[in-house]
């Protein structure tokens, strides 16, 4: 396959051309969704701004700002499917040079996410009460603002009055996120950082951080990243997409059936999911030496068995790597 750019060039150049494929894929799929916003719920284009800031204003909030989401996101995860196009190589064999070896590959990646919860609830309950110094405390206080105003949209659409509303936020807020935040930044971002340091750990990391870092919510960066750095490893050590999606869906899922559940008055009345509190210690320690048990053994799985396919697509440089 012949594409328009030679496989050969930079991994920097590579990377370049990720942030645009996905930025443009992102503006084109937000300038659709408006569109039909403005069809299907009467709200002009000017008038969305009003809406994303008071959506429960609106009687038609909630499914207008779920559309939205849902297609700038797939958007995204759609501009970077172009990028192996754009090299002359399949989708793939770029995103997935190593085929599945068996189902169970997915069902131990969502298991390493279920198992590591504990462990990331203490991150999430110290990240969230970290302060800045003294010279940063207005940005800490705006920091704050923003990321109260995005705990209030997200509680707005994370209202399950419904099954139906549950499978549609099943829908955009686990399986598009899963799909195009792996493509992007597990199959796009971490593949071209390792051929350009020449290093799998630097990649993994500086991904990490960077997804982390793109969501602009600095009271839950360091979970986020820890969750970052999981996802890399998973996909770096199977060599498949699939596993981090898998991996990736069952975070996403597995806090939403939660939401579902509270609100629906099935768990006890003293279990709060929006809680930023740590589980008790003696679950944070399980946690955290079950998670990385299981990482260890998924990685001396997948080191021990030889690749299904050959890294027929590799990045400049990716061959050496091991």
């Amino acid at each position: 396959m012949k594409g328009l750019v030679p496989r050969s060039v930079h991994p920097a150049v590579q990377l370049l051309m990720l942030l645009g494929l996905a930025v443009a894929g992102l503006c084109l799929a937000a300038l659709l969704a408006l569109v039909l916003v403005s069809a299907l719920y009467g709200v002009s284009m000017l008038q969305f701004s009003s809406l994303a800031a008071m959506p429960d204003q609106y009687p038609h909030g909630w499914d207008a700002l779920m559309l939205y989401q849902g297609l700038v996101l797939a958007g995204a995860g759609a501009g970077a499917l172009l990028l192996p196009r754009l090299l002359g190589q399949s989708a793939a064999s770029y995103f997935s040079p190593r085929r599945l070896g068996a189902a169970w590959w997915l069902g131990a990646a969502g298991l390493v996410i279920i198992c590591s919860v504990p462990f990331l609830s203490a991150l999430v309950s110290w990240n969230a009460s970290a302060h800045f110094p003294g010279a940063l405390h207005g940005f800490e206080l705006w920091a704050r603002d923003k990321e109260d105003q995005a705990a209030g949209l997200t509680k707005f659409l994370t209202d399950f009055n419904s099954p139906g509303r549950l499978l549609v936020g099943l829908l955009v807020i686990a399986i598009v996120p899963a799909v195009a935040e792996e493509l992007v930044f597990r199959g796009g971002v971490q593949r071209c950082l390792v051929a350009w340091f020449g290093s799998r750990h630097v990649g993994v990391w500086l991904a990490a951080a960077i997804f982390s870092a793109i969501h602009v919510q600095f009271f839950g960066f360091v979970p986020r990243f820890v969750l970052g750095l999981v996802l890399g490893y998973l996909y770096e050590w199977s060599g498949n997409i699939v596993v981090s999606m898998a991996a990736h869906f069952t975070q996403n899922a597995f806090q939403l059936v939660l939401l579902y559940l509270a609100q629906g008055k099935h768990l006890p009345s003293s279990f709060d999911p929006d809680a930023t509190q740590a589980l008790p210690w003696p679950a944070v320690l399980a946690s955290a030496v079950l998670t990385a048990g299981l990482l260890y053994w998924l990685h001396q799985r997948w080191a021990a068995s030889p690749p299904a396919a050959p890294l027929s697509a590799a990045l400049p440089g990716e061959r050496a790597l091991h």
